[in-house]
């Protein structure tokens, strides 16, 4: 089992870089570089980022026996949106984001939340459906002044 923990203050650096990696190094085969570049500097560039970590519902999955290595995160805000999912390219394809979204809907259920929703890159729908999310529709949206594609999904609570 991969180490999961709740996301602290102190982690927002790490954060930071987890999402410019997870960009940089997993995103190539989907996206222009112009895109790579405008959505890699997201986090570091756009004050929401913070925000949302400090207002959200945050875990991160850490390396093995160290929880101050931060490998992925993921995090709702609010209650019903997941906001955020990144893994580094070097813990992909590892089980993290899947462990990560699990103990998110289970505390959303824990919230009273019926059905979660989010927006979704190319790279996170294929997971988001194999874990039961479905599309509910198609947008387009500017990052850093550069159109990009995405969905709108949604997931059921039972």
């Amino acid at each position: 089992m991969l180490p999961i923990r709740p996301l602290r203050p102190d982690d927002c650096q790490q954060l930071v870089a987890v999402y410019h990696e997870a960009v940089i190094s997993q995103a190539g085969n989907l996206y222009s570089p112009s895109q790579i570049e405008a959505w890699s500097q997201q986090a570091s560039r756009n004050d929401d980022f913070r925000s949302s970590l400090r207002r959200g519902h945050g875990l991160v999955s850490c390396a093995n026996d160290d929880d101050t290595i931060i490998e992925a995160f993921a995090l709702l805000d609010p209650s019903d949106r997941l906001a955020l999912l990144y893994c580094r390219g070097r813990s992909s394809r590892q089980g993290r984001a899947s462990a990560l979204l699990g103990a998110l809907e289970q505390h959303a259920r824990s919230q009273g939340v019926g059905r979660l929703r989010t927006e979704a890159s190319q790279l996170s729908r294929p997971l988001l459906e194999r874990r039961g999310w479905v599309v509910d529709g198609e947008e387009t949206v500017l990052l850093g002044g550069v159109s990009f594609l995405r969905w709108r999904m949604g997931k059921d609570l039972p």
